[in-house]
């Protein structure tokens, strides 16, 4: 038989098969053939079914992304905040129209992976309006590359279950990708036995940190020995150092996502102590932002000043983010249950006072909350309003045990005023331009788990929940504008039809100005017999005033004509921070009305939005359009308002979510919209809006009086 002299490995003749000789002759090598045949296949086999891991893990990533699709303007806000590389661009032709990014093309270039043309938004995602006339200027590029971070504290993380650490564990993962990393503090409540509370803090740092190392991206590292405590005065409350410095920012420049176990050690003496997780979060923020070093008074002002400054740069702390189960800052006036923005320069007190009020109350008529944690510290009732004192609201009695319904023994409203001051005190130590999110681990986690079923994704009509972490990332805006009515979000008479996210986002924000005060005198027609306000008050800065206008129009105003027309009709101003927004408010005499002081005639004033401005470099962030038009329509005219706009004002679709009513004033250019009940019902009331939107005369200095 020729195929017998054939060596094992002799190569085949052409055409010619011997694998039946080479099988009866050979037989260890045939063996050791298929050995190798079957790894290969299990090889390939475990491969294939690491890609499809792979790929199903990039496909929640983008639906996740998809839920929280924002407007081309977001989009450049966040490239311009969050981009890796300097991108080299081309010099624009003379004729040649700007070009918006592509939202897939930032995502592609944030993970790596090619959407094509998945990742899309609807034309009224695109057209969302802008309170300017021109395009959106270029941000500026960061020459430094700073570290963006995300500093996370997860509140009693014992209390949830497998699923939620999971889903948390997973949008960390996804806000690596896209550039921001992550920082967190376990805090796990009050715990009597130190033992007991430093061991749960730790298997709640690995339990995390395992959910985070399962998903794709980099991994979690878990440190509960970066914090120093200082005990020189036993009467003075403990200095916390962040020590050392390169322990942290190693891994978190590698991506990876850091999980701090809020324990410390003294540094006479290396004895771990139980820190507060607010204490931990507070002396990271100092040192994240530069502020944890102390300058030695023999080293020379300008190297000192030099080497705070490079620290400063070297990190940039964007987001504050607290998880906890009590979920955003309650409101208890209001259709909203929860706030949604809170400007803290401007609301941070009057909400303080407000918890701390209704605290004994609600802590008295709870079921679950004991006698004696209805009564608050002797510090926070010597000093409510203080916003630097009683970082860890009421301690917890010796005789009572955490509990989950009422987080570790706090009552409710206690964990709110809590998480309200450490957002206060955090924000005070960051940049204008850092903010905080405050929302619930179950809506972090629901949002970010995949579908049960394939219909939940392709039916029509649905839609997945949105991620309140990635969505914030993306737009540095709360889920839903804070002054769009319940009605535009599927609440009707009370009753919700659709489920909507109690999350509060929060920003050192801009003092707000009300001339005159409507919390001491309410704006009336009358004005209690007095003089009304006018323009050339000395309050007022009246060249501030006009440029905010003038920027915000893109056009001139005749100045002395605006004048002459509004002073003694004034209502009043409203001013956010620097003038970068306001509103100026007047009372308007409907036609055939004489402004004579009558009963009669005042009771037919009607109410007239004359302008509303905000500068061009605010306009899409901050939140300083709702902050004016929340204070209009809830402190300065809550029983309505009207006003009118171009038809083809850009800023149309942002008004008409927020009006009670429109009508588009036939053979005008002018729609009118009001904020006003039942105008539709009352005759008199819509004749005389009318009447007031048709009659008043613009006070451009271009004179295009026919456009208007």
């Amino acid at each position: 038989m020729i195929a017998c002299r054939l060596p094992p490995c002799a190569p085949r003749s052409q055409g010619r098969s011997f694998s039946s000789s080479v099988h009866c002759f050979v037989p260890n090598h045939s063996q050791a053939q298929q050995s190798r045949s079957s790894s290969n296949v299990d090889g390939y086999n475990h491969h294939l079914g690491q890609r499809a891991r792979e790929k199903l893990a990039d496909r929640e990533f983008f639906l996740s992304l998809l839920s929280s699709a924002s407007t081309k303007r977001e989009a450049k806000s966040y490239l311009s905040r969050f981009r890796s590389e300097p991108v080299k661009t081309q010099p624009k032709r003379e004729n040649e129209k700007e070009k918006e990014p592509d939202l897939a093309a930032i995502v592609t270039a944030k993970s790596g992976v090619n959407l094509g043309a998945f990742y899309g938004a609807s034309r009224t995602v695109y057209e969302s309006p802008v309170f300017r006339q021109e395009s959106t200027p270029q941000p500026a590029e960061d020459p430094n590359h700073k570290l963006h971070l995300a500093l996370v504290k997860i509140t009693t993380p014992q209390h949830l279950d497998d699923d939620t650490i999971q889903g948390i564990g997973r949008t960390l993962s996804q806000l690596t990708r896209l550039g921001m990393s992550s920082c967190v503090v376990i805090d796990p409540g009050p715990i009597d036995d130190v033992k007991l509370w430093r061991a749960t803090a730790v298997e709640q740092a690995d339990r995390l940190s395992a959910a985070i190392d399962i998903n794709r991206g980099p991994k979690s590292l878990r440190l509960d020995s970066v914090i120093t405590v200082t005990e020189s005065d036993p009467n003075l409350p403990k200095a916390l150092k962040v020590l050392p410095r390169k322990a942290l920012l190693t891994p978190l420049h590698h991506g990876r996502t850091v999980v701090v176990v809020p324990v410390g050690y003294t540094e006479d003496s290396p004895k771990a102590v139980p820190l507060s997780a607010n204490d931990v979060v507070l002396a990271l923020t100092k040192e994240f932002a530069g502020l944890g070093i102390t300058p030695d008074p023999d080293e020379d002002p300008t190297v000192a000043a030099q080497r705070i400054d490079g620290l400063q740069n070297e990190v940039s702390v964007d987001r504050l983010i607290l998880l906890d189960p009590l979920g955003g800052i309650p409101a208890f006036s209001g259709p909203q249950k929860s706030h949604v923005f809170i400007n803290m320069e401007q609301e941070y007190e009057d909400i303080e006072d407000e918890l701390l009020r209704n605290i004994p109350t609600t802590a008295a008529s709870s079921e679950i909350v004991s006698d004696d944690l209805t009564t608050l510290s002797s510090i926070a009732n010597s000093n409510p309003i203080s916003k630097f004192v009683n970082q860890d609201v009421v301690p917890l009695p010796t005789n009572q045990h955490p509990r989950p319904l009422i987080q570790g023994g706090r009552s409710p409203l206690e964990g709110h005023l809590a998480n309200l001051r450490l957002s206060q005190q955090t924000l005070a130590l960051l940049p204008p331009s850092s903010s905080g999110i405050i929302t619930t681990p179950t809506d972090v986690a629901n949002s970010a788990r995949a579908p049960r079923t394939p219909s939940h994704v392709s039916a029509v009509g649905t839609r997945r929940q949105r991620n309140p972490l990635i969505h914030n990332l993306l737009t540095d805006k709360p889920s839903h504008s804070s002054s769009l009515p319940l009605s535009r979000l599927g609440v009707n008479n009370g009753q919700a039809s659709m489920p909507v996210t109690h999350s509060t986002f929060v920003k050192r924000g801009m003092p707000l100005t009300m001339l005159p005060d409507p919390r001491v005198k309410a704006w009336t027609a009358g004005n209690g017999g007095e003089h009304r306000l006018r323009l050339d008050d000395p309050r007022i800065d009246l060249g501030r005033l006009v440029y905010l206008i003038e920027d915000s129009f893109n056009r001139k105003l005749d100045v002395q004509h605006y004048m002459d027309r509004i002073n003694d009709r004034i209502a009043g101003l409203i001013i956010a921070g620097e003038y970068e927004g306001g509103a100026i408010l007047t009372w308007e005499t409907p036609p055939g009305v004489v402004d004579d002081g009558s009963e009669a005639n005042l009771s037919r004033m009607v109410p007239y939005l004359d302008k509303f401005a905000v500068l061009k470099r605010s306009q899409g962030a901050g939140g300083v359009a709702d902050i004016v038009f929340n204070a209009m329509v809830r402190s300065c005219f809550p029983n309505g308002v009207c006003w009118r706009s171009r038809r083809n004002n850009p800023v149309n679709k942002w008004y008409f979510e927020r009006a009670r009513g429109t009508w588009k004033l036939p053979n005008t250019n002018w729609t009118m919209f009001w904020t006003t009940p039942g105008v539709p019902e009352n005759t008199q009331t819509f004749q005389d809006y009318e009447g007031v939107c048709r009659s008043i005369q613009p006070s451009w200095a271009d004179n295009k009086q026919v456009v208007d």
